[in-house]
């Protein structure tokens, strides 16, 4: 797993996890984020108990769109951006590949044909109050 900061040093913006990274249960991306991750990797007979979630009251004054991709099929380059819109660095996914954007900017340039599940946290309620293009 790759985990990119702000140029301080001090915000996590930005996680890579490869599909060679899973093994048993990983929690990709901290517990106080909106967006969660774990990754699992399960042997055959496995099983849960069964389990539905609830709803409950925020406490977060304000809340922010975070968004990961996780490549199914294909290759896509994934270029991310420092809190001053700064490029800070890229990073080619392939199958099984995710990225995960926390704060920052981002944007992919898709280099085949693919297959993407991209996860974002809502409710969306349009382009005006969930995206500031970068130039």
């Amino acid at each position: 797993m790759k985990k990119i900061y702000s140029a301080d040093g001090k915000v996590l913006l930005h996680i890579i996890n490869r599909l060679s990274d899973i093994e048993g249960r990983g929690d990709i991306i901290p517990e106080n984020n909106f967006l969660q991750l774990a990754t699992l990797k399960l042997e055959k007979g496995k099983t849960f108990r069964a389990h539905k979630h609830i709803w409950k009251q925020s406490t977060e004054p304000k809340v922010i769109a975070q968004e990961s991709w996780v490549v199914i099929e294909g290759k896509v380059k994934f270029y991310f951006y420092d809190l001053d819109d700064t490029l800070i660095g890229t990073e080619i996914l392939g199958p099984g590949d995710s990225s995960i954007t926390l704060q920052g900017g981002h944007t992919y340039e898709i280099l085949e044909n693919s297959i993407v599940y991209e996860y974002k946290t809502g409710p969306y309620q349009g382009v005006e109050l969930d995206k500031e293009f970068l130039e």
